[in-house]
């Protein structure tokens, strides 16, 4: 069986939460060293520093709403509506957040925000499908 449009852009969004896990974690380890990262972090961290700090919030800010989105495409496809709505939304969501991601490591605002609103849109494209 082929994978619909919509699960694909899933499978791609979870790619990029792999992506994004790595970038933060990778982040913090040039911060804080090797030995930190492979010691048992008992105690207190100092703060992330600015690029680590946003890869880290970014990676949080996707996992706000991708379980929502999952859930939306898979309710979509066993609910048999899949279609031009979900397909569009899901694709304004991956897309909108692989955009966002290094928007937010370089700190650009305003059009970051902008980013997130068609990757949210994307996702209420989605949810709304299912009521049609």
């Amino acid at each position: 069986m082929d994978m619909t449009p919509e699960f694909l852009m899933l499978a791609f969004t979870l790619i990029l939460a792999l992506v994004q896990i790595g970038a933060a974690g990778m982040a913090r380890t040039a911060e804080l060293g090797g030995k930190w990262n492979a010691g048992p972090r008992d105690g207190e961290a100092p703060p992330p520093g600015k690029l680590a700090g946003r890869l880290m919030r970014a990676q949080a800010n996707l996992f706000e709403t991708l379980p929502l989105f999952a859930a939306a495409v898979i309710i979509a496809h066993i609910a048999g509506k899949d279609g031009q709505l979900t397909f569009v939304g899901a694709h304004l969501y991956f897309f909108g957040r692989l955009i966002y991601l290094p928007l937010y490591a370089f700190g650009v605002p305003y059009i970051r925000s902008l980013v997130w609103l068609v990757a949210t849109g994307g996702l209420v494209t989605v949810l709304v499908a299912l009521f049609l």
